[in-house]
């Protein structure tokens, strides 16, 4: 069984939903998705749609993705995730990523397709896992790197504030001929 439902990805066949299926009523605001950077944009189901067929693959081969009937469990299965969360709107119409990947994986444990749901919460705590380390390495970057304390004219001393010293670079540069910020802004640092 392949876990790495990233390369699957690439060549995963994207899932035609039937309309009807996912219908959502138009007088009321669309549902909105909180993503993990704190940013929200509109609700997609095909994305769980995509996200599923990656999960079969992974666990079935590429021959799954000519097979009818994972279309059909796939297509089923997103329609009971976008029902789930719809009967959740009196608190509110924007979810977290969290709970929609939550929605989906009880989805497939309660459809009993039981591989299917461990290849896809395996493939989302390696995601949890990659993204850890990696944060992990941004702060440990951001510590080694050295701190620049400017004298303030009483005397203290405060950390430079950069996003300042590049407004006062760009400040300076513009309409100079042949003068870019950039080059300044890294020099000075």
């Amino acid at each position: 069984m392949s876990l790495s439902l990233e390369r699957e990805a690439k060549s995963a066949p994207v899932i035609q939903l039937r309309p009807e299926a996912l219908a959502v009523p138009e007088a009321q605001p669309p549902m909105q998705i909180i993503r993990r950077n704190g940013t929200v944009s509109r609700f997609d189901a095909t994305k769980i749609s995509v996200a599923m067929t990656k999960a079969f693959l992974a666990v079935e081969g590429h021959t799954a993705a000519a097979s009818r009937r994972v279309h059909e469990i796939v297509e089923e299965l997103t329609a009971e995730v976008v029902s789930a969360l719809s009967r959740r709107m009196n608190e509110g119409r924007t979810f977290h990523i969290e709970d929609v990947q939550d929605q989906v994986e009880l989805a497939l444990m309660r459809s009993e397709h039981h591989k299917v749901a461990r290849a896809y919460v395996l493939y989302r705590e390696e995601r949890s896992r990659q993204r850890k380390e990696q944060e992990a390495a941004k702060t440990a970057k951001r510590a080694a790197e050295p701190v620049i304390h400017v004298a303030m004219p009483d005397g203290s001393r405060v950390a430079l504030d950069d996003a300042r010293l590049a407004f006062i670079i760009d400040e300076a540069c513009a309409g100079l001929d042949g003068v870019e910020a950039a080059p300044v802004i890294a020099e000075t640092q």
